[in-house]
């Protein structure tokens, strides 16, 4: 019987790095003492922030996703800056991308989207008290934030129609939190 399930690296190998992630192919020693090789993406980490307008109403974003080649619906989000914390992203991206500001701000949850090839940690915020002001995306991004009714993002997610990951763990967290 294992006593671990621990594997450690034998030698860390770069294969790419990006603007916004790194590829990496690594060699590790396994809990039997033999040697695997393990590829995953480097990832700084991110945030994404449920804005509500109202207890029935959150603020969704429309923006096209190349790798899937669709346009989604998506609670608003973005990558850590190397050092930033968390809120401190959470309140940039959400006036970048939807203009708001909020008062208050409540830690969801944070957990890991693709563990099996990624080592991004997503952080998900609720976000009450809003106030309006002017978007500032991004000079490559091309996005649209729109007030939907929460149990319409809801059925979104039920029908299929919502697919991101942090959106959909995000509306189901308030939802089940009994304040949505």
């Amino acid at each position: 019987m294992l006593k671990s399930f621990v594997e450690s690296v034998v030698r860390r190998r770069l294969v790419h790095r990006g603007r916004a992630i790194d590829f990496y192919a690594d060699e590790v020693r396994l809990p039997d003492g033999k040697k695997a090789f393990r590829e995953y993406v480097g990832h700084p980490g991110a945030v994404a922030v449920v804005p509500f307008l109202d207890p029935e109403t959150v603020v969704l974003v429309r923006q096209y996703r190349y790798p899937v080649g669709a346009v989604t619906w998506e609670i608003p989000a973005g990558k850590l800056d190397k050092g930033e914390p968390p809120l401190k992203c959470l309140r940039r991206e959400l006036v970048e991308e939807t203009g708001y500001t909020a008062r208050r701000v409540r830690r969801l949850m944070t957990f890991w989207p693709a563990p099996a090839f990624s080592n991004e940690s997503l952080h998900i915020f609720r976000a009450d008290g809003l106030a309006a002001g002017r978007a500032r995306p991004d000079d490559d991004e091309f996005i649209e934030a729109r007030p939907v009714a929460l149990k319409a993002a809801l059925g979104w997610v039920r029908s299929g129609k919502i697919k991101d990951a942090k959106t959909v763990i995000g509306l189901l967290s308030c939802a089940l939190d009994g304040q949505g």
